[in-house]
């Protein structure tokens, strides 16, 4: 059977089911109202927290000294400077590893594509703890190998390993457009002469251009926003984000954190717009619009030195992940390479148990959250909001624009016990016994707020391109908004569901700048413990837990999609069906 929309005028049915769709507006409504509340308690309230702090009577002279402070202008600058190479490096990585994918005929281009994806399942810091066993001063190949007493700790260790652990980034964006840039183009400019640097230079990085600032100022923003490699790998080079965590832990100065956090937040917020801006331009690049023909790859000798590049990057990779690996089960990896289970031990069975649980557990309820309010933010932008959508979804995506330092302070500032009054004072234990701030509830409810944004924007693009006339027939039907999104519309955007779970349940078991500050003796978080053995010293018990925590995501992403599904109902009518009435 088809069944055919048009764009006709609304008929009598449709007019008679109109009371229908009003009644069922209500839950579009308590919808609203419940993204709204989520993302009121998650991200603006803490954010006003920080501002109302940062700009209170007693806090303003804290900007003239921090301005005439050369230590506090030398920490803006490194953070500056740390963002600016981290976003080339990162970039150049990226298009690197997508230009082996798309443009050369060489073998393994399966393999360098799994090794690219490896940082993406990974905590952060994994890399910057392999980094100082194997390129620290002692390090296993810096004095091991090469017998070099070589400080990794500063600016050059913090480039290495953010750009290590935030390329993939670029390299997904990357990989996207240089698929679908038309072969057509480059074949007419190798039939007027031009060689293969030419149009590289000339064609494909003129039609990249927003796909390289793209992912740039991301990254940039990801960089000075980061907290765990700066307090694992920082040294002397001290930035913003590290800044305001010690004035919270160290200090107990929360309105230094609070000036030190606005100043963060400035370059966040802008570059995170900026390059909002960018994702979103149309770059036409053909009169169809579409890719003909094939894409003729590099055979020559000069595919070689590039392709070498991308072993030596996916070496290195390599060599860190399996130092976590090796590091987990080895005595004391590189001095005395010993067999052990003692950490995973620790870890599993012994007093690491405890913050996998929580860590498990604290995930598995923020991830169907955040999923789900993601997905609803999206559909109600898209479909059901006019003047306001840009509201909610500019809320929506303050997760990730603002960083999770700002919003950990955030939540410790607008939370705290002082700050609340009656009725919160009767329930500790569903707060952690220090209100909101500190307790259960805090880490999920941030796990929450940073994971909604990534389902919200692939559930934007995938409404797009469902046609509203296919809601539209189920609501003239007599079916509820509510109830065509769950039968109609959800099944068509299931993609978009499996990959917002997937990121928050990634996200959650990762992350560590917006939470470390909430956690408690009540609630143990694997992030923070692997930070504490990093800290301390403790290689072994470090890459135990990272080791775990990897085999726990990658474990989780199976488990989301088997009961998610991968694929959508949608059927398409075929070309000579449409004639039919």
């Amino acid at each position: 059977m088809t069944t055919m929309l048009s764009d006709r005028a609304p008929s009598a049915s449709s007019e008679a089911a109109a009371p229908r769709r009003r009644r069922g507006d209500m839950g579009v409504r308590g919808l609203i109202a419940v993204a709204a509340l989520v993302v009121a308690v998650g991200s603006v309230v803490p954010l006003i927290a920080v501002l109302t702090t940062a700009f209170a009577p007693d806090a303003l002279p804290r900007y003239t000294e921090f301005f005439t402070s050369w230590i506090d202008l030398a920490i803006l600058r490194n953070t500056l400077v740390l963002g600016a190479l981290v976003g080339l490096c990162g970039t150049a990585l990226g298009f690197l590893f997508a230009f082996v994918q798309t443009r050369l005929d060489v073998p393994g281009k399966k393999i360098l594509h799994v090794i690219a994806l490896i940082p993406i399942v990974s905590p952060p810091f994994a890399v910057a703890t392999a980094t100082v066993v194997l390129y620290g001063r002692r390090g296993v190949i810096s004095n091991g190998v090469f017998g070099v007493e070589y400080d990794i700790y500063g600016l050059d260790g913090l480039v290495f390993v953010l750009s290590l652990s935030l390329f993939p980034v670029a390299y997904l964006g990357l990989l996207g457009m240089m698929r679908a840039l038309d072969p057509a183009l480059e074949e007419a400019a190798m039939n007027m002469g031009a060689s293969r640097w030419q149009i590289l230079r000339t064609v494909i990085l003129p039609l990249l251009a927003p796909g390289l600032v793209a992912p740039f100022l991301l990254l940039f923003v990801e960089a000075i926003a980061d907290l765990a490699n700066p307090l694992v790998l920082g040294g002397d080079y001290t930035v913003l984000a590290s800044r305001a965590y010690l004035a919270v832990t160290g200090e107990y100065d929360l309105t230094s954190a609070a000036v030190y956090c606005v100043i963060l937040l400035v370059p966040s917020l802008v570059l995170y717009f900026v390059q909002r801006r960018w994702l979103q331009r149309k770059v036409r690049t053909t009169i169809t619009g579409r890719p003909s023909g094939s894409v003729h790859l590099i055979t020559g000798w000069a595919r070689w030195p590039v392709y070498a590049l991308a072993l030596l990057a996916a070496t290195v990779i390599l060599s860190l992940y399996g130092t976590v690996i090796l590091g987990s089960v080895t005595r004391v990896f590189g001095v005395d390479n010993t067999f052990t289970l003692d950490y995973l031990k620790e870890v599993v069975a012994g007093v690491g148990l405890q913050s996998v649980l929580d860590t498990l557990r604290f995930a598995a309820i923020a991830t169907p959250i955040a999923g789900l309010v993601g997905l609803a933010i999206a559909w109600l932008v898209v479909r059901h909001l006019d003047r306001t959508a840009w509201l909610l979804d500019l809320g929506g995506t303050l997760g990730v624009a603002v960083p999770g330092t700002v919003l950990g302070i955030g939540f410790v500032l607008a939370y705290r016990p002082d700050r609340w009054i009656g009725p919160i004072h009767a329930f500790p234990s569903l707060v952690g016994g220090s209100a909101i701030a500190g307790g259960a509830v805090a880490i999920v409810l941030a796990y929450v707020v940073r994971s909604i944004p990534a389902g919200q924007r692939t559930a934007v693009g995938s409404l797009t391109q469902v046609h509203p006339h296919i809601e539209q027939a189920s609501t003239d039907l007599g079916a509820s908004p509510l109830q065509t999104f769950r039968r109609v519309t959800l099944p068509l955007i299931r993609p978009a569901l499996l990959t917002g779970l997937s990121y928050s349940f990634a996200r959650s078991m990762t992350s560590v700048s917006t939470i470390v500050l909430l956690v408690t003796p009540e609630t143990k978080i694997i992030t923070s413990q692997v930070l504490s053995a990093a800290g301390t010293g403790r290689y072994g018990v470090a890459f135990a837990y990272c080791t775990v925590l990897t085999a726990l995501v990658l474990t989780g992403f199976g488990i989301i999609r088997v009961l998610v599904g991968t694929g959508a109902a949608l059927q398409r009518t075929a070309t000579s069906e449409r004639h039919k009435t």
